[in-house]
């Protein structure tokens, strides 16, 4: 199976179309896209603005147009035909017809063979090639000329689907939000070298099936899978011509088709037995999607297809329409504000639901998304709204990435009630906190508690933080503990591309080392952060590949790298074997302390209590934390008890960030309690060996850089 990116097709002269021989009737404007059923197919279109639209029938090699149909019917901005005697396979693309006046917003050009928005799949990767630009390519004004070559034969195609596929008893896990562990994932990265994965099925849908994957998955005791986008997206040109490709996706350009690359013959059916596989392993399936822009760019990108069917409609157009309101970084944004962009949006969410049985999604750039048609930022948005009263999609989880770079776009606590949030301050007060900044403590302590400050006020519980340290923009955490800078040389961008500010540290050495102390310390470091993920309140999320101590070699970008750079490194994995089990015990332990998840915030109490909100503080000394402790930018160590219900197991956590050890006296409101000591990061072994119980009052010395994770029984009777 080739996996790679196909080279577009040359790009030669057109077969001319034979004479139409399908008898067409007017057909039906809902569902959009291509609808088969058993007599031949029903085509329904959104292109209000334009004056004709054709569905052009292409023969199974892809390149030559046996017939194209003008759909009759037009209804509400709808254009509609029902095509008797088509089958599902039957590949075509649509010409859109209307003004090519890019001045006034309007980009039509019939020579140009676009994807059905709507289409359940598409016949090829998508790469970059110049015929599949609208306008001839030249200077600057190069985009307010129509160029009039058919692209017909290199242009992608749309492939009709029947939805057809043997379920059995497929369920989705429904794992309540407290319980969640998430786990975010690349699909071709994750099984491109792993042993047991037969050679051919390795970085496909059905690799991340297989038994060496699923048994990795389930040992590891996460419960959902994060999947990097796995709608079909471009390359970029630029990409192309240095070598390199989107290998992450976030490119989109069908919302509604699985991406070929991953897949064999059918990317349908093998998307949706991955999909049926994980189930069956307890596993749900989030999609990491992107509705904020395309792969259609700015004024002077491809047309594919939204750009060439209704521009307008379609994206936000700046106060000169010939250009891209751009809050993405990308080029351009999608205009959720805008009731036929929405209905896009909205029906291929409910696809990926309905028909491919995903449980939910995490949103690229959501701020994006949530803006009005002002461009305004508002938690009542149309999108929002949309979702809130959707049977199908308020059911499923919705996370957001909360923030896009247009005006005010970092929204983080500012989502409506039922949403998720990816917690950017977490990963940096945690960050920070372990490379001993001074002042970290207050925000670290509030990322322990899940965001309360943010949250518990607004009547959002605690799972509405998504807590992470790494993801997969940025440092693996193996390279978070080993490097102060970023080294993306190998982008070709001049090290110039990637975040510059990491919160990072080498821990003595910049990138590979043989010094013992230093390897012992990055290790320590390791296991602290982890152990601090998945101790604090909130959901937490593992970068996958941080449990084998994946590294990528210091590049904080690898968003073009398809390569060893980005791939998992199986090899590796038996050198970080304690590392791995010490993940898999942490998960384990969590999911033993329910004090760990809480559903919700506790009842009562006053509202000042600052970070904690239920969770008690105290200093090395064993007493209550004071204003003046809070304050001192110079305190890096602090104790922490979540206090359980009776019956149940509470937790002291005691921690230290500075370069010395320290000796912590326990708390000791309770003299009589005995503390068991589940984990010390000095150590990979869960509990570590050799301790027992510790009294309430006695004293605990902790490494430099380390932490301790310590259970009793609740105080008062069961």
């Amino acid at each position: 199976m080739n996996l790679g990116v196909p080279a577009p097709f040359p790009l030669d002269k057109p077969r001319r179309p034979r004479a139409t021989h399908h008898r067409v009737a007017e057909g039906e404007p809902s569902p959009l896209g291509a609808t088969p059923d058993r007599h031949g197919v029903n085509f329904a279109v959104h292109a209000a603005q334009a004056d004709r639209v054709e569905v052009c029938l292409f023969a199974a090699d892809g390149r030559t147009e046996v017939e194209r149909i003008a759909l009759p019917g037009c209804t509400h901005g709808v254009w509609h035909g029902y095509v008797h005697g088509l089958r599902a396979g039957q590949l075509y693309g649509l010409r859109v017809h209307g003004p090519y006046e890019p001045a006034a917003g309007s980009r039509f050009n019939p020579a140009c063979l676009l994807l059905d928005p709507c289409a359940r799949a598409i016949d090829r990767a998508l790469v970059s090639a110049p015929a599949i630009f609208a306008y001839p390519l030249g200077d600057e004004q190069q985009d307010l000329a129509l160029k009039a070559d058919d692209n017909g034969v290199v242009a992608p195609k749309c492939r009709v689907v029947r939805g057809a596929f043997d379920w059995g008893d497929d369920e989705p896990p429904r794992v309540p939000p407290h319980e969640m562990v998430f786990y975010e994932v690349h699909v071709k990265g994750f099984t491109r070298t792993m042993p047991g994965v037969p050679p051919e099925l390795r970085g496909t849908y059905a690799g991340l099936a297989s038994p060496p994957a699923l048994e990795h998955l389930r040992g590891l005791g996460v419960t959902s899978v994060e999947l990097l986008p796995v709608q079909a997206f471009i390359d970029d040109g630029h990409l192309q011509a240095a070598g390199l490709t989107n290998y992450w996706g976030y490119n989109t350009v069908a919302f509604f088709a699985p991406e070929p690359r991953y897949g064999g013959p059918d990317p349908v059916s093998e998307f949706k037995a991955m999909v049926k596989a994980l189930h069956a392993a307890g596993l749900e399936v989030i999609l990491d999607v992107v509705y904020n822009h395309t792969g259609e760019g700015n004024h002077l990108g491809p047309t594919l297809s939204l750009k060439g069917i209704d521009n307008a409609a379609y994206y936000r157009l700046a106060e000169d329409p010939r250009y891209y309101t751009d809050h993405t970084g990308t080029g351009n944004t999608v205009d959720t504000s805008s009731p036929p962009a929405l209905r896009l949006v909205l029906d291929s969410l409910r696809h990926w639901v309905t028909e491919m049985h995903v449980d939910g999604f995490r949103f690229d750039l959501a701020s994006a998304l949530g803006r009005d048609a002002q461009g305004r930022f508002d938690h009542r948005s149309p999108f929002f709204a949309a979702l809130a009263q959707d049977p199908v999609l308020s059911r499923v989880k919705l996370i957001a990435e909360p923030w896009d770079l247009g005006p005010e776009g970092y929204r983080v606590g500012d989502f409506p009630p039922g949403w998720m949030e990816w917690n950017g301050r977490y990963r940096d007060a945690v960050r920070d906190y372990w490379r001993n900044t001074d002042g970290s403590l207050p925000e670290f302590a509030a990322a322990l508690c899940g965001g309360a400050d943010m949250h518990r006020l607004r009547r959002r519980p605690p799972w509405t933080s998504v807590n992470f340290v790494t993801v997969h923009d940025g440092f693996t955490l193996h390279d978070l503990v080993s490097y102060d800078g970023k080294h993306n040389e190998a982008n070709g961008e001049g090290n110039r591309d990637g975040e510059a500010h990491n919160r990072s540290w080498n821990c003595g050495a910049e990138g590979p080392s043989d010094e013992p102390q230093v390897l012992a310390l990055r290790e320590r470091q390791c296991r602290n952060f982890l152990a601090t993920l998945f101790v604090s309140h909130g959901v937490p999320m593992l970068l996958g590949g941080d449990e084998i101590g994946r590294t990528q070699g210091g590049n904080n970008n690898a968003y073009c790298q398809d390569n060893e750079i980005s791939w998992f490194d199986w090899a590796r994995a038996s050198e970080h074997e304690a590392l791995h089990g010490f993940v898999r015990a942490l998960i384990a332990l969590r999911s033993e302390l329910p004090v760990l998840r809480p559903r919700d915030w506790p009842s009562g109490g006053d509202e000042e209590d600052g970070p904690g909100l239920g969770i008690d503080w105290h200093s090395v000394w064993g007493q209550p934390m004071t204003p003046d402790e809070w304050d001192n930018p110079q305190v890096r160590c602090v104790a922490a008890v979540f206090e359980a219900p009776a019956g149940e197991e509470s937790v002291l956590l005691l921690f230290n960030a500075t370069s010395e050890e320290a000796m912590f006296t326990l708390p000791k409101e309770d003299p009589e309690r005995e503390w068991r000591v589940r984990v010390d990061t000095r150590t990979a072994e869960v509990p570590p060996p050799g301790e027992g119980s510790v009294a309430s009052g006695a004293h605990w010395t902790l490494e430099a850089f380390s932490m301790a994770v310590l259970t009793a029984c609740a105080k008062g009777p069961a």
